[in-house]
Protein backbone atom coordinates (compact mmCIF):
# COMPACT_ATOMS: atom_id res chain seq x y z
CA UNK A 1 0.00 0.00 0.00
CA UNK A 2 1.44 3.36 -1.05
CA UNK A 3 0.92 6.82 0.37
CA UNK A 4 -0.08 9.13 -2.51
CA UNK A 5 -0.31 12.92 -2.30
CA UNK A 6 -2.31 14.69 -5.01
CA UNK A 7 -1.81 18.46 -5.22
CA UNK A 8 -4.39 20.36 -7.23
CA UNK A 9 -3.05 23.79 -8.18
CA UNK A 10 -5.98 25.43 -9.97
CA UNK A 11 -7.57 28.33 -8.16
CA UNK A 12 -10.91 27.89 -9.95
CA UNK A 13 -13.78 26.08 -8.26
CA UNK A 14 -14.68 22.83 -10.05
CA UNK A 15 -11.81 23.33 -12.48
CA UNK A 16 -11.02 20.92 -15.27
CA UNK A 17 -7.60 20.07 -13.81
CA UNK A 18 -9.16 19.36 -10.41
CA UNK A 19 -11.67 17.05 -12.04
CA UNK A 20 -8.77 15.29 -13.77
CA UNK A 21 -7.09 14.94 -10.36
CA UNK A 22 -10.30 13.53 -8.89
CA UNK A 23 -10.43 10.85 -11.62
CA UNK A 24 -6.83 9.92 -10.80
CA UNK A 25 -7.77 9.74 -7.10
CA UNK A 26 -10.67 7.39 -7.86
CA UNK A 27 -8.20 5.08 -9.59
CA UNK A 28 -5.86 5.22 -6.59
CA UNK A 29 -8.73 4.34 -4.27
CA UNK A 30 -9.72 1.42 -6.53
CA UNK A 31 -6.15 0.13 -6.13
CA UNK A 32 -6.53 0.41 -2.34
CA UNK A 33 -3.73 2.90 -1.75
CA UNK A 34 -3.80 5.72 0.77
CA UNK A 35 -4.47 9.06 -0.92
CA UNK A 36 -4.68 12.64 0.27
CA UNK A 37 -5.65 15.59 -1.87
CA UNK A 38 -4.37 19.07 -1.18
CA UNK A 39 -5.72 22.01 -3.13
CA UNK A 40 -3.90 25.32 -3.33
CA UNK A 41 -7.18 27.23 -3.41
CA UNK A 42 -7.40 29.41 -0.32
CA UNK A 43 -3.76 28.70 0.60
CA UNK A 44 -1.26 31.46 1.27
CA UNK A 45 2.02 30.56 -0.41
CA UNK A 46 4.67 33.26 -0.74
CA UNK A 47 7.55 33.32 -3.18
CA UNK A 48 10.87 31.75 -2.19
CA UNK A 49 13.35 34.37 -0.93
CA UNK A 50 16.36 32.41 -2.13
CA UNK A 51 18.06 32.69 1.27
CA UNK A 52 18.93 28.95 1.28
CA UNK A 53 18.53 28.71 5.07
CA UNK A 54 16.39 25.64 4.37
CA UNK A 55 19.44 23.80 3.07
CA UNK A 56 20.82 23.74 6.61
CA UNK A 57 17.61 23.53 8.65
CA UNK A 58 15.29 21.69 6.21
CA UNK A 59 12.67 24.29 7.20
CA UNK A 60 11.65 27.42 5.36
CA UNK A 61 11.96 30.75 7.14
CA UNK A 62 8.66 31.93 5.60
CA UNK A 63 5.66 31.16 7.78
CA UNK A 64 2.73 30.35 5.51
CA UNK A 65 0.81 27.32 4.21
CA UNK A 66 3.70 25.98 2.12
CA UNK A 67 5.53 24.39 5.06
CA UNK A 68 2.71 21.96 5.86
CA UNK A 69 2.31 21.01 2.19
CA UNK A 70 6.05 20.46 1.77
CA UNK A 71 6.04 18.21 4.85
CA UNK A 72 3.28 16.13 3.25
CA UNK A 73 5.33 15.98 0.03
CA UNK A 74 8.35 14.74 1.99
CA UNK A 75 6.41 11.84 3.49
CA UNK A 76 4.47 10.74 0.40
CA UNK A 77 5.61 7.73 -1.64
CA UNK A 78 4.09 9.22 -4.78
CA UNK A 79 3.46 12.85 -5.74
CA UNK A 80 0.79 13.87 -8.24
CA UNK A 81 0.55 17.46 -9.48
CA UNK A 82 -2.55 18.67 -11.33
CA UNK A 83 -2.25 21.99 -13.11
CA UNK A 84 -3.97 24.01 -15.78
CA UNK A 85 -1.68 25.06 -18.61
CA UNK A 86 -1.31 28.84 -18.83
CA UNK A 87 0.72 30.24 -21.74
CA UNK A 88 2.01 26.73 -22.48
CA UNK A 89 3.47 26.31 -18.99
CA UNK A 90 2.45 25.08 -15.54
CA UNK A 91 0.46 27.43 -13.35
CA UNK A 92 2.40 30.02 -11.38
CA UNK A 93 1.07 28.61 -8.14
CA UNK A 94 2.57 25.17 -8.94
CA UNK A 95 5.92 26.74 -9.82
CA UNK A 96 5.86 28.75 -6.58
CA UNK A 97 5.14 25.60 -4.56
CA UNK A 98 7.97 23.71 -6.28
CA UNK A 99 10.36 26.56 -5.46
CA UNK A 100 9.19 26.52 -1.84
CA UNK A 101 9.82 22.76 -1.67
CA UNK A 102 13.54 23.53 -1.60
CA UNK A 103 13.87 22.16 1.99
CA UNK A 104 13.26 18.70 0.53
CA UNK A 105 16.47 18.81 -1.47
CA UNK A 106 18.69 17.92 1.50
CA UNK A 107 16.08 15.81 3.30
CA UNK A 108 15.37 12.10 3.39
CA UNK A 109 12.28 12.41 1.18
CA UNK A 110 10.09 9.36 0.58
CA UNK A 111 8.74 10.04 -2.92
CA UNK A 112 10.08 8.02 -5.82
CA UNK A 113 7.39 8.56 -8.45
CA UNK A 114 5.90 11.82 -9.67
CA UNK A 115 2.91 12.24 -11.99
CA UNK A 116 1.74 15.34 -13.86
CA UNK A 117 -1.90 15.93 -14.83
CA UNK A 118 -2.54 18.89 -17.14
CA UNK A 119 -5.47 20.58 -18.83
CA UNK A 120 -5.56 23.32 -21.45
CA UNK A 121 -7.85 25.11 -23.86
CA UNK A 122 -5.49 24.18 -26.69
CA UNK A 123 -5.57 20.55 -27.74
CA UNK A 124 -2.36 19.97 -29.68
CA UNK A 125 -0.31 17.09 -28.27
CA UNK A 126 2.67 19.41 -27.75
CA UNK A 127 0.80 21.75 -25.37
CA UNK A 128 2.01 20.22 -22.07
CA UNK A 129 5.65 19.81 -23.15
CA UNK A 130 6.94 22.96 -21.41
CA UNK A 131 5.03 22.20 -18.21
CA UNK A 132 6.44 18.68 -18.24
CA UNK A 133 9.93 20.05 -18.90
CA UNK A 134 9.55 22.49 -16.02
CA UNK A 135 8.53 19.71 -13.65
CA UNK A 136 11.39 17.54 -14.93
CA UNK A 137 13.81 20.32 -13.97
CA UNK A 138 12.52 20.00 -10.41
CA UNK A 139 12.49 16.18 -10.41
CA UNK A 140 16.06 16.09 -11.75
CA UNK A 141 17.19 17.63 -8.45
CA UNK A 142 15.89 14.55 -6.60
CA UNK A 143 18.01 11.63 -7.74
CA UNK A 144 15.74 9.00 -6.17
CA UNK A 145 12.65 10.32 -7.99
CA UNK A 146 11.40 9.97 -11.56
CA UNK A 147 8.53 11.18 -13.71
CA UNK A 148 6.29 8.13 -13.70
CA UNK A 149 3.54 9.39 -16.01
CA UNK A 150 1.51 12.24 -17.44
CA UNK A 151 -2.09 12.73 -18.50
CA UNK A 152 -3.16 15.66 -20.68
CA UNK A 153 -6.69 16.86 -21.38
CA UNK A 154 -6.71 19.35 -24.22
CA UNK A 155 -9.60 21.34 -25.62
CA UNK A 156 -11.00 22.17 -22.18
CA UNK A 157 -11.37 25.77 -21.09
CA UNK A 158 -14.64 26.51 -19.35
CA UNK A 159 -15.81 24.83 -16.16
CA UNK A 160 -17.17 21.40 -16.99
CA UNK A 161 -15.61 21.15 -20.46
CA UNK A 162 -13.76 18.04 -19.30
CA UNK A 163 -16.98 16.08 -18.79
CA UNK A 164 -16.81 13.00 -21.00
CA UNK A 165 -13.20 13.69 -22.05
CA UNK A 166 -11.14 10.55 -22.68
CA UNK A 167 -8.40 11.92 -20.37
CA UNK A 168 -10.66 11.24 -17.36
CA UNK A 169 -10.48 7.51 -18.07
CA UNK A 170 -6.74 7.75 -18.72
CA UNK A 171 -6.29 9.48 -15.35
CA UNK A 172 -8.42 6.86 -13.61
CA UNK A 173 -6.41 4.02 -15.16
CA UNK A 174 -3.10 5.73 -14.32
CA UNK A 175 -4.19 6.05 -10.70
CA UNK A 176 -5.39 2.48 -10.62
CA UNK A 177 -2.07 1.33 -12.07
CA UNK A 178 -0.07 2.61 -9.13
Amino acid sequence: MKNVLVISTSLRDMSNSERLADAFIEGIKAAHHIVEKVTLKEKAISFCKGCLACQKTQKCVIKDDAAAIVEKMKNADILVFATPIYYYEMSGQLKTLLDRANPLYTSDYAFREVYLLTTAAEDEISVPEKATSGLMGWIDCFEKAKLAGTVFAGGVNDMGDISGHCALEKAYQAGKGI
